[in-house]
């Protein structure tokens, strides 16, 4: 069982997880005369330095170093990251991609839909039960889903994938019991040899490489700057998904698509019509419900706790 303070990290985790992921699409931008495949090969190559490096300054490669020991004698842990490292590729160049090309809002609904995919894998894998009101939170939410996706007029592929790749990526994670660090770590080093033998194909030196686009100004910055923006959401992501339900992980990630949503309308200029409008009523008034309910739960548990350490003294 979690223990409460772990709980309560985690929840903090998640919450500037998801802000950070939220605000991503404005450096997605910076970028986007950049290819999303060679930015998707920067993000794993200056990810997997910026790790290494962040090991080495908080004095922790002995812990990394004994997790790879670890990793050693379970396969299928390794297994499981190697699975972890192709979804979560797939889902940063589809969504690098989706950005550069003017569908945000469509982002947005892919993070929209992936909350309910995680509740439901929560409930078939980690037998999570919900109650009345938490039903009741989710059926709200997946009519303010439907709504929007019906609004598009066609099945959409983006946000159906996005949804997905990451809710099966937080799936992976919750089951790969290694630290944040060294999952993410092995993760990027596991296509590192993929995304070099990328930058050298598309750029065809080291020379090259270092300096992609620096014709225009920033861009070699921005492009090493994508370790930092990629790694650090993820390591609060995989903490906050070790020690908090998968489906408390799913209503807190509401908190990126909307903030994704209201970029895309109101610094891009992306179309918000009034299912849109209809779909946020519905999908918040869910989450407030689904928040008011899991907070009563945790004080209840937490008062029993009190008695029982009462009891004893």
């Amino acid at each position: 069982m979690t223990h409460v303070p772990d709980m309560k990290k985690g929840v903090f985790a998640g919450i500037g997880a998801y802000l950070l992921w939220g605000f991503l699409p404005i450096y997605w931008k910076l970028v986007d005369h950049v290819s999303a495949l060679e930015i998707l090969a920067h993000r794993i190559v200056w990810s997997f330095l910026f790790l290494m490096l962040l090991f080495i300054v908080t004095r922790k490669v002995a812990y990394f170093l004994e997790d790879l020991r670890y990793l050693k004698t379970h396969p299928k842990i390794i297994v499981g990251i190697m699975t972890s490292s192709l979804l979560i590729s797939t889902n940063w160049i589809l969504f690098i991609w989706a950005v550069a090309n003017e569908r945000i809002v469509e982002v947005s609904l892919g993070y929209y839909i992936n909350p309910l995919i995680n509740v439901i894998l929560g409930v078939i894998f980690f037998k999570e039960t919900l109650n009345n009101k938490q039903r009741a939170a989710v059926g709200l939410a997946f009519i303010g889903v439907l709504i929007m996706t019906v609004s598009f007029g066609q099945v959409p592929y983006i946000a159906l994938t996005l949804a997905l790749s990451f809710g099966l990526y937080g799936l992976v994670k919750k089951q790969t019991q290694v630290g944040a660090m060294t999952g993410l770590s092995i993760e990027t080093l596991m296509l590192l040899p993929i995304a070099i033998g990328v930058l050298f194909y598309l750029q065809g030196s080291v020379s090259g490489i270092l300096h992609v686009g620096s014709d225009i100004p920033l861009t070699p910055v921005l492009l090493v700057g994508t370790g930092v923006a990629t790694a650090i959401p993820l390591l609060l992501f995989g903490f906050g998904a070790r020690n908090i339900t998968l489906s408390l992980i799913g209503f807190l990630q509401y908190i990126a698509p909307t903030t994704m949503l209201l970029l895309g309308v109101l610094l891009y200029g992306e179309a918000f019509t009034i299912y849109h409008a209809v779909s946020f009523v519905f999908i918040w008034t869910g989450l407030i419900l689904y928040s008011i309910s899991k907070f009563r739960v945790f004080r209840e548990e937490q008062r029993q706790r009190n008695n029982q350490i009462k009891s004893r003294a």
